[in-house]
């Protein structure tokens, strides 16, 4: 483990940039400037004097450019008379305020003062907005430099610190060296050194973090910290449905800004157990072809994301069916579909109790409505977040918070037309097929069967890129899983978990 306090930078190193973004602004009476002003001294820029001013609404002028300090600016930092101011900017386009996807920059300006009491003046004015913003300061980070393409070591050193230091956030590294490493660290990790945890991974380092949080004894102040993704992994679905939520690009330089801004979303999270086993989910839950192109892909990882596509077309060229049943407890509005299950609750089997840690949903499913839809199954898919991946939008309704999961369930279809379906993948098109079934749920309960084909193959069953079972006849079936492939129930908890959101 490895603490690292942001070192010393030469303002003088650095170029400056500005933009053009404020051109067009129509002038305001002096007046009306000075009372929105939280400060405003004169400077010098490059050898030419100007007024360097921050008004209240946070926007920093001279001459006529602009930037946008809770958006674009990091830190900053004085050396002699000189203040450097470091932003993260947009590139293209019309400047720093433009909208659209565009990267972002680093950049540094550096203004010199006219006065060492200019200097302290201007830096305790702006130095005092960007902590007013409630930014994190100090954050735990863990690196898995094994994840997608091996490279979240080299990502994180060239793209992530550098956005970290300019902020003059404080970070402690964890790399991860095997699996569930993350979830032991979160488990006994002191919460009261950070004010957020990050991942430099895909879905699968916030997978355990989740977990290990929610097996601490004081778990719910524990779900209070934010975490956050950075995407360095195969699917990075977790990432992308937070940036897109907020029409932001999947890139790391995003993911990092939205960490620093300190802004939060809750999140939900199921809960998933079969008898004494437990397994919260964060991201989905899939049984049938997607769960079989997921993890039965993993023997062409050297092919790195085509890995995905490429066996999608061979798994659906030999389609398997699997016999089974759902049962489910539908969202308002979606009663009528399936059929009643009024028998389910009784096969209900309850939570057991836990030594230490949160100890499940409190729920009465006695009160519920349950409906059942029985198979032969394609495909059955369980959503918390719209995307599943950078390229998957599985479930284009789903809401980060809203209580429900996103139940996806195919029972027959066409092979062309599944073809066709799965290239829709990447817009939420699918959802609109006459084949697919797409509702939200509260609880379900999944009786998972034989492959048509054959009563002595089974399935394999994901959770969030995990193998939660597997079946007999299944890719691997000789390694051990977490749960066995049979009966296991799903409920879902409102806003259990704490995410740093973009917006």
């Amino acid at each position: 483990m490895l603490t690292v306090d942001p070192p010393a930078i030469n303002p003088t190193s650095h170029a400056t940039f500005f933009s053009s973004q404020s051109r067009n602004r129509k002038s305001k009476p002096m007046d009306q400037q000075q009372h929105q002003h939280i400060v405003s001294d004169e400077v010098s820029v490059n050898g030419v004097k100007t007024s360097l001013t921050l008004s209240t609404d946070g926007i920093l002028c001279w001459f006529d450019r602009c930037l946008f300090v809770e958006k674009q600016v990091l830190g900053l930092l004085i050396s002699g008379r000189l203040i450097t101011i470091k932003a993260l900017v947009k590139t293209g386009g019309d400047g720093f305020g433009c909208s659209g996807r565009r990267n972002l920059v680093r950049k540094s300006f550096v203004f010199e003062s006219v006065s060492d009491d200019s200097l302290r003046n201007l830096y305790e004015k702006i130095q005092g907005y960007i902590d007013s913003l409630g930014r994190p300061k100090k954050l735990f980070i863990f690196v898995n430099p094994y994840g997608g393409k091996r490279s979240a070591s080299k990502l994180f050193m060239n793209e992530v610190k550098p956005i970290l230091e300019d902020a003059n956030v404080e970070f402690t590294i964890q790399e991860t060296k095997y699996q569930l490493h993350a979830k032991e660290v979160s488990r006994s990790l002191d919460l009261t050194k950070y004010d957020g945890i990050i991942c430099v991974s895909g879905d699968g380092i916030l997978v355990e973090v989740v977990n290990g949080l929610l097996e601490r004894e004081d778990w719910a102040t524990a779900l209070k910290m934010p975490l956050g993704v950075i995407p360095a992994g195969t699917g990075n679905g977790m990432i992308k449905s937070l940036l897109d939520s907020a029409g932001e690009p999947c890139t790391p330089a995003h993911a990092v800004l939205a960490a620093i801004r300190g802004h939060k979303r809750s999140l939900d999270v199921a809960t998933i157990w079969q008898g004494e086993t437990i397994f919260f989910s964060v991201l989905m839950l899939a049984w049938g072809l997607i769960s079989d192109i997921d993890i039965e892909s993993e023997k062409y990882r050297w092919m790195g994301s085509a890995r995905i596509d490429f066996y999608a077309l061979k798994r659906i060229l030999r389609l398997r069916k699997y016999n089974g049943c759902i049962h489910f407890v539908p969202a308002p509005g979606f009663e009528d579909v399936g059929e009643e299950s009024s028998s389910c609750v009784d096969s209900m089997e309850p939570l057991k109790p836990r030594l230490h840690g949160y100890q499940g949903p409190m729920v009465d499913f006695q009160s519920f409505n349950w409906r059942k839809l029985n198979g032969p199954f394609v495909s059955v898919w369980l959503h918390n977040v719209p995307w599943g991946a950078e390229n998957t939008m599985a479930a284009p309704d789903a809401k980060f918070e809203d209580g429900y999961l996103d139940l996806i369930v195919m029972r027959q279809c066409p092979k062309l037309a599944l073809i066709s379906l799965m290239s829709e993948l990447d817009n939420g098109g699918h959802v609109k097929s006459p084949y697919v079934v797409y509702i939200k749920v509260k609880a379900v309960i999944l009786e998972p069967g034989t492959r048509t084909d054959g009563s002595t193959k089974e399935g394999i069953i994901d959770s969030d890129g995990e193998v939660l079972a597997r079946g007999k006849g299944t890719y691997k079936s000789d390694l051990k899983s977490l749960m066995v492939y049979d009966k296991l129930q799903v409920v879902v908890d409102q806003g259990l978990a704490t995410l740093f959101t973009p917006a």
